[in-house]
């Protein structure tokens, strides 16, 4: 799935280019103000860089018709009053229409559904944009939105026991609540052609989409593959409460991580590549002549507008570091935390409610890690952490403490003693590193300083 960036265009700028802001050049700007480039504009002007607000692009409160994508004007102009009443009018004829409500036959569950719709339409035109302007910043809004809601509905169950939150999901789908067997994949560890062949499944395909919306996330090999072989790991060091992650060392290691995870990767970074090298034309829709051009335009609003490569660079600052290791924290309890929740709660691995989590962490990651690469690398132009990524790291927390409080009783076997000694040996390892790597060398250089300072005053 491509992806879209915002541009960032500012109230002070009508005719800013949507490539000024994200582009694959470097986000700072660059220091000589008196040089200009050749930007596209609107109708042809070119506009120069200098030209821009760029305090703080996206994180700023605009006006959602001063930020849009330029080339196609008609589907950017604001309808806030238009969605209102065509919004209320429906909402008026569903609630006052007793029939549809007979139809329905459960007044509460239509009532909510038109609590989270109607909610759902207040962040589509009242949040703040994102990085993303593709399919529509509408779209990206909304997906705020969904995210908000969920965030909303885990602190509640944040506040209900284990029975009672398995109680309430039955009210979502009657045929949850039921007990579900627990299930080994290391039965029979035999190296054959036989035991492959029956263990590739719908799920393995499900693994090189995950590893290929990752890529896409990440855009970092060095990255995805540290991560693939972390949550291995984790696996390892978690099977003792999960009878799922009891796996074959060649189902771990070949399927999963040389076969599946890589293949994924491959095609997420492969997909990367070409949007970084892809040209990007923003003529309007109006100027494109013949069908097959405006059809071609049509389907391009579908794909990003511009694409901006990461590069996380980890052993560069300990500023670096530490973000890439949080990140990979973060995305770790995020891998883990559906494993745990589909088995507290009793649901199948192939539930819609699962699914629909893993589509919707998807969604939300998106424009968070952009925004993410945008907080640590320019702090100059987002002063602050955007929304998407306070919003998903507080989503994925809940669902961690409601795990923690959930599991209590749930799972009485011990860590094994040789998992502890494990992640402390690689606890100790992620502190000594950044200790030798930038601790000492500052060190050193404060004590440098420190003494230049007391010859001088000696002097």
């Amino acid at each position: 799935m491509s992806h879209p960036e915002d541009p960032g265009v500012s109230s002070s700028s009508p005719l800013t280019s949507p490539a000024d802001e994200y582009s694959d050049t470097p986000l700072s700007p660059p220091h000589d103000a008196q040089e200009s480039q050749n930007l596209p504009g609107l109708d042809g002007t070119p506009v120069r860089w200098f030209d821009a607000d760029r305090k703080e692009p996206y994180t700023q409160i605009t006006p959602f018709q001063e930020q849009h994508d330029t080339s196609v004007e008609f589907f950017y102009k604001p309808i806030t009053l238009t969605a209102l009443g065509v919004g209320f009018a429906i909402l008026a004829y569903v609630a006052m229409t007793q029939d549809v409500l007979r139809e329905g036959q459960e007044k509460k569950r239509v009532g909510a559904y038109a609590a989270i719709a109607s909610f759902l339409l207040f962040s589509m035109i009242q949040f703040r944009d994102g990085p993303f302007i593709r399919p529509h910043p509408a779209f990206w809004r909304a997906i705020l939105g969904i995210n908000l809601l969920y965030e909303l509905a885990l602190v509640f169950l944040l506040f209900q026991d284990l029975d009672s939150a398995r109680s309430m999901m039955k009210y979502l789908d009657p045929n949850l609540g039921k007990p579900l067997p627990e299930k080994s994949y290391a039965e029979n560890c035999d190296l054959t052609v036989e035991n492959l062949w029956n263990a590739i499944d719908i799920f393995c395909l499900a693994h090189a989409l995950g590893w290929f919306g990752k890529a896409l996330i990440l855009r970092d090999y060095w990255f995805c593959w540290i991560l693939s072989i972390a949550f291995e790991f984790a696996e390892y060091s978690l099977q003792h409460q999960l009878a799922n992650f009891a796996e074959c060392w060649w189902d771990h290691w070949i399927l999963d991580v040389l076969i599946c995870n890589w293949l994924g990767t491959y095609l997420g970074m492969k997909t990367c590549q070409f949007l970084e090298v892809k040209g990007y034309t923003w003529r309007g829709f109006r100027q494109t002549r013949g069908f097959r051009s405006k059809t071609k335009r049509v389907i391009s609003q579908f794909s990003p507008h511009d694409w901006t490569t990461f590069k996380w660079e980890g052993t560069a600052s300990f500023v670096h570091y530490v973000t890439v290791v949080l990140l990979l924290a973060v995305f770790l309890a995020a891998e883990l935390n559906p494993f745990y929740l589909k088995t507290l709660l009793w649901m199948e691995p192939d539930h819609p409610f699962v699914i629909a989590r893993l589509v919707g962490v998807f969604l939300c990651a998106l424009p968070a890690v952009r925004e993410l690469y945008q907080y640590v690398n320019d702090p100059r132009k987002a002063v602050r952490m955007g929304q998407h990524v306070w919003l998903l790291l507080a989503t994925i927390c809940t669902e961690l403490l409601a795990i923690t409080k959930w599991s209590q009783g749930q799972f009485p076997e011990p860590l094994p003693k040789r998992v502890r000694w494990a992640w402390t040996v690689g606890a100790i390892m992620l502190v000594l590193y950044p200790t030798v790597q930038f601790g000492l060398p500052a060190a050193r250089r404060y004590l440098r300083h420190h003494r230049r300072n007391e010859k001088a005053k000696s002097q």
